[in-house]
């Protein structure tokens, strides 16, 4: 993977309200193709979801950010039961799909699908009484939400709808890329992906995005070379662009603690790793676990 960042500085630029990112289909059939089946998850990553959730004694997961359903069906056959949720209709026709095509397995004749949008997220879901056992919302997928006010009033409100789908007792799981080191080195950390093993080759091209000298937003360009359905020729090379808030990890955890109340447990991971605050290594991804306390 090649990570280039180059930065760009804006001053006084007027937030600009971004489409579904997925609209068009074209960048969710790339997705699709980039991130492979279920079976391309990684051991680690597979193992590290599964052991927190059996930890915390969860049974019923919502997946607030399904996507192509990728997490959800791997939690399915781990024996979880799944409501998943996403924005974008255009990455639900392939959970949909899958579904329909593993109908005659209980799992998934009973897995809910729901479109949905974190900003009126109890009016587009039913709450199971008190809440759910977990959320889950991976995949860098909250850094998709953008910041249109200056004021990460949306951020806010869409935290504070996840975390009320936790019942007490429960936990959140959410990540995001570690934007830090992007903001402070100009580059991506270098590593091995620790959530899915594509045998495509692909390059990442990003930029970041400076409004009135504070991160606004960083893009990444994904270039992936798809091997020809025929021999001997050359791979179909798609493109698409993905635009995401630079979540600083500071800053999120103090996100989390206004969205839960200060009622909760927070637990920070690199990689998968126990990590804390000023800690030297750079892991590409930070995930947070907060247990919603009573």
């Amino acid at each position: 993977m090649v990570d280039n960042v180059f930065r760009t500085r804006s001053l006084g630029v007027a937030a600009v309200g971004l489409p579904d990112q997925y609209a068009d289909g074209k960048a969710a059939k790339v997705w699709q193709l980039y991130i492979g089946d279920t079976l391309s998850r990684t051991e680690e990553y597979r193992n590290a979801i599964v052991q927190l959730l059996r930890q915390h004694k969860c049974q019923r997961i919502l997946d607030v950010a399904c996507g192509t359903g990728v997490d959800s069906i791997m939690l399915l056959e781990e024996g979880f039961t799944l409501v998943s949720t996403d924005a974008s209709d255009k990455m639900l026709k392939y959970a949909l799909k899958a579904r329909w095509d593993r109908r005659k397995e209980e799992a998934f004749d009973k897995w809910v699908i729901e479109e949905a949008n974190w900003l009126t997220l109890p009016l587009d879901i039913q709450k199971p009484g008190d809440g759910f056992d977990a959320v889950i919302c991976l995949g860098n997928s909250f850094a998709h939400l953008p910041d249109f006010k200056g004021d990460q009033s949306d951020q806010k409100l869409a935290l504070n709808n996840i975390a009320s789908m936790v019942k007490p007792g429960g936990i959140l799981i959410i990540d995001h890329r570690n934007y830090d080191a992007i903001l402070e080195t100009g580059q991506a950390p270098k590593g091995k992906n620790i959530y899915y093993k594509s045998d495509l080759t692909r390059d990442i091209s990003t930029s970041v995005l400076y409004v009135n000298n504070k991160p606004h937003m960083v893009t990444l360009d994904y270039t992936v070379h798809v091997p020809h359905k025929e021999e001997n020729k050359q791979p179909d090379v798609s493109t698409f662009r993905l635009s995401y808030y630079p979540h600083q990890v500071s800053t999120f955890i103090e996100l989390l603690k206004t969205a839960f109340r200060g009622k909760y447990r927070h637990t920070l991971y690199g990689d998968f790793k126990p990590h804390h605050l000023g800690q030297d290594s750079a892991p590409c991804y930070f995930i947070h676990v907060v247990e919603k306390t009573i």
